[in-house]
């Protein structure tokens, strides 16, 4: 009777490790959200305007925030960098 428990525990390990490599397979081969090139794409322009409204209103106005001055630079860099970090994940 035990031997016969081993098996079909055995049987059933192998068939979860088949449904989980099938689930596997096909999350990866699965398209991306409906929202993943918006918000993509969305970072990268964000970060693109973010510099040239730096760079626009620099002499006087020094938006978009002007406590962070120079640091402005950075922060749209680092939103173009979030989209580019993106890219290997889209479909």
């Amino acid at each position: 009777m035990a031997a016969a428990g081993k098996e079909v525990s055995k049987r059933n390990a192998a068939e979860v490790a088949a449904r989980r490599e099938q689930k596997e397979a096909a999350r990866r081969d699965a398209p991306n959200p409906v929202w993943f090139k918006p918000v993509m794409f969305g970072f990268m322009l964000l970060g693109l305007l973010w510099i040239v409204l730096f760079y626009i209103t620099s002499s006087n106005l020094q938006l978009p925030i002007p406590q962070l001055g120079q640091a402005n630079i950075f922060v749209g860099f680092g939103f173009v960098l979030i989209g580019f970090l993106m890219t290997p994940w889209w479909k």
